[in-house]
């Protein structure tokens, strides 16, 4: 488990990363969302130990990561701009880290690196950007620590490779428990992978929940209701017996859309008494959801994110 414990980091006048508490738990995929200068990489960067907190500490299974060598064995990074030594190939690379990580897996990284058709004996400054990319996860899952760190991996990916990469973090939490964390401006990266999401802004941590506990909480329902009937009236005939809110509502015509916050037994226990002439649970991606949240947070999350 990785545990934050207000984490403050200052770059002269800038404060990158503001009382900044959270907790990893191990064997999932932690997904911290956030622009450009929320503050992720600093935050990832002391997470691994690279950086050392101004106020407070990170610990990586109760042991404070900076400067903590058993700590650090139990990471790797991969970061936003990849770096290669100059003029290496793949091949040297991965003996490189053969030697940091003794568990290192040679005979996947072979498999893996054929799989993705990259020449391990090419020099890795010819690669594209994504191919170089590609190198970093590779190693990153070759290296079989429990614990991997990922600043916008998906980046300079094509769609699918990015689905490659995203099956590659799936399997490695599900078959040794891996425990990852995916740093990412956008929420639609995340949203078919992470089981886990926090939201970064301004260096806080303003937002940080389980991905189920969001999707059972928020429903969306389109309804056409019966002449006379309002929506205050089916769901307040129940109110009682089922605790209902209603977050957004919109009309269109007689259709009516609408953004609800409760348990979906309840939710349909209530529009099924009412007998409407129709009505549906559709899902809701996890961008929205993420904006009916922040939204009851007091944020406007159009402001600063997608």
């Amino acid at each position: 488990m990785i545990e934050a414990i207000n984490l403050t980091k200052r770059f002269e006048d800038i404060v990158a990363v503001d009382s900044l508490s959270a907790t990893i738990k191990d064997g999932g995929i932690f997904g911290l969302v956030g622009t450009n200068g929320a503050g992720k990489s600093t935050f990832l960067r002391m997470a691994c130990g690279v950086l050392r907190p101004d106020i407070g500490e990170i610990l990586v299974d109760q042991e404070p990561v900076y400067e903590c060598t058993t700590a650090k064995a139990k990471l790797f990074y991969i970061s936003d701009e990849q770096y290669f030594f100059s003029n290496a190939t793949p091949l040297e690379v991965m003996d490189y880290y053969a030697l940091v990580y003794p568990g290192f897996r040679k005979d996947r990284f072979h498999h893996l690196m054929k799989s993705f058709e990259l020449d391990e004996r090419r020099r890795i400054n010819t690669f594209s950007k994504g191919m170089k990319k590609q190198v970093s996860v590779i190693c990153g899952l070759c290296a079989d620590t429990g614990y991997l760190l990922c600043d916008e991996t998906f980046d300079g990916l094509d769609p699918v490779m990015r689905q490659t990469v995203k099956s590659l973090l799936a399997y490695d939490m599900e078959e040794r428990g891996l425990t990852c964390i995916v740093a990412s401006h956008n929420l639609r990266e995340l949203e078919d992978i992470c089981d886990h999401v926090g939201l970064l802004h301004k260096g806080g941590m303003i937002l940080s929940k389980e991905l189920d506990e969001m999707k059972s909480g928020l429903h969306r329902v389109q309804c056409v209701l019966k002449e006379g009937d309002t929506v205050e009236v089916v769901l307040g005939a129940g109110a009682a017996a089922y605790p209902i809110t209603v977050v957004k509502s919109e009309q269109r015509g007689r259709l009516t859309t609408l953004t609800l916050r409760g348990r979906r037994e309840d939710i349909e226990r209530a529009f099924a008494a009412a007998e409407p002439l129709f009505y549906e649970l559709i899902p809701l991606s996890l961008e929205e959801i993420f904006i009916s949240e922040m939204e009851v947070v007091g944020y406007d999350i159009h402001k600063f994110l997608f």
